[in-house]
């Protein structure tokens, strides 16, 4: 944030109210509103944002100010217009000039008094806010429909609505030299390592930069680093009741302002592979759908790769296999009608994107249409390809978070490419690289592989299997919560 020199004393009732006007551009900016007002015998300017204010509360408070007679305000103006004559409950004061102005840029009102030597910032705003919907990447067949929204003090409320605990924290903090940008660090005080907390503060106070754009993946960026390494180090979650779930077991949450999109930090491989509709179902269904999802998730790493090296080394397979191999090899070399049909499904991916929704259906005809039949009707594909990349497909589909199946694809074309070129030495390799990959990555000095590398029999039966809840009495260990049980 630009620092000024030439800051006027604010007892200076005429120069702090000009200084005031040239830095928050009064007269240029249509929407910076500034009135100039006398009450009590004493000159008042306010300094507020049109769209941000709320305008009832401002007409009430300027009412009572106007029925003021000056003696009704000593002989200490800066108290009795505090504690009697401005009855808000979010009122304040600061002596920062510069301080005040940028607070100001985030939507309260500011009071210059003539006489009184401190700023009265009054917090009368609102946001413009969309409903708490439900998300479109977390849906669940029974459950709650209300989603984090892009306004900070919902998405606290939210989440305090479910977490009714005298010792959970919101800390507040605002990063961006010009953005200012609204943050807040949430963790239940009596169960969070006070460690991993302050790991965490200390990575966001450290952030310098000018503004976060984009928010919560740029908060990402700069407290995670690792910008070479595909795989996500924290989870996000548009979901208050996944949030809840994880202020219970001991994570910190992070909350910016102007994004639906919560950070739960730390994260490992495995919290990325759950879904809270397991949670929705009985136990034993649970345990089902979330062993489902493993194996597709892990289809969709080494499905493509391992049929690949099969189909041109069939001496690997036993006579009871023969079927996978391809019948015809087709007028392209398999590994470029992988290499073209990966690359087109992101195309694909991308278009859905961009497209608005009611095109949706008629991108996804032609898509069927290209990528299927046409395409093997001119020998582009054989049958055996488009099958086993559906598969993959459909085991991204099913990966529970957008960031991991993202990081997954990428490791399936190199996987992919690596076998193509050495065949099962390349396969072998690539699949050892990755295991030691993620055995080496840490969020915030947690293992990303726990509970399978370092093992923890108990942590890794419930990241394998759906426990019914009366029996996760435990919170996991790497955590090293403050309270042990739940």
């Amino acid at each position: 944030m630009p620092h000024h020199k030439d800051v006027p004393p604010i007892k200076d009732y005429e120069s702090t109210v000009e200084y005031c006007k040239k830095e928050l551009g009064i007269g240029i900016s249509f929407d910076q509103i500034h009135l100039e007002m006398e009450y009590a015998g004493r000159k008042m300017s306010f300094f507020m944002i049109d769209g941000f204010v709320k305008d009832e509360i401002m007409h009430y408070l300027m009412k009572l100010l106007s029925e003021l007679d000056p003696d009704q305000i000593e002989p200490d103006p800066l108290t009795k217009l505090m504690r009697t004559h401005l009855p808000y409950m979010e009122i304040d004061t600061e002596d920062d000039l510069d301080k005040a102005i940028d607070f100001s840029l985030g939507g309260p009102t500011l009071l210059i008094v003539e006489g009184v030597d401190t700023v009265i910032v009054i917090d009368a705003r609102t946001y413009p806010v969309r409903g708490p919907s439900e998300p479109d990447l977390e849906r669940v067949v029974r459950g709650s429909r209300d989603g984090f929204v892009e306004t900070i003090i919902f998405n606290t409320s939210l989440t305090r609505r479910r977490v009714r605990d005298r010792s959970l924290r919101m800390e507040y903090m605002s990063i961006g030299r010009r953005s200012q940008t609204d943050i807040c660090v949430s963790y239940i005080e009596d169960i969070a390592d006070p460690h991993i907390v302050e790991k965490i503060k200390d990575s966001l106070s450290k952030i310098d930069t000018d503004g976060l754009p984009m928010a919560e993946k740029t908060i990402e960026e700069f407290v995670c680093g690792r910008h070479w390494n595909p795989y996500p180090l924290v989870r996000y979650t548009e979901r208050p009741d996944t949030a809840a779930v994880h202020l219970y077991e001991g994570h910190v949450l992070i909350f910016v302002d102007g994004s639906p999109s919560v950070l739960i930090t730390p994260a490992t491989f495995w919290h990325h592979l759950q879904h809270m509709e397991e949670y929705r179902q009985k136990p034993i269904v649970g345990a089902y759908l979330r062993l489902v999802r493993f194996l597709a998730v892990f289809l969709s790493i080494f499905s493509l790769p391992l049929w690949y090296l099969l189909a041109v080394n069939p001496d690997l397979m036993p006579a009871t296999l023969a079927f996978i191999g391809p019948e015809e090899v087709g007028d392209v070399p398999l590994i470029f009608q992988f290499i073209i049909i990966e690359i087109g499904l992101d195309i694909l991916r991308m278009a859905t994107v961009h497209i608005p929704s009611s095109l949706a259906t008629a991108l996804g005809l032609v898509a069927a249409i290209l990528i299927g039949q046409v395409a093997v009707e001119v020998g582009l594909f054989i049958n055996e390809v488009i099958l086993y990349i559906a598969i993959a497909a459909l085991g991204s589909f099913a990966t529970p978070t957008y960031e991991m199946s993202l990081a997954n694809r990428l490791v399936r074309l190199v996987l992919l490419i690596a076998t193509a070129l050495f065949g099962v030495a390349g396969y072998v390799l690539g699949t050892t690289l990755w295991i030691i990959m993620l055995v080496r990555l840490k969020s915030f000095h947690i293992p990303y592989l726990w509970p399978f590398i370092p093992f923890s029999y108990k942590g890794f039966r419930d990241v394998l299997i759906r426990s019914p809840i009366p029996l996760k009495n435990r919170r996991p260990t790497v955590l090293h919560p403050k309270d042990p049980d739940r």
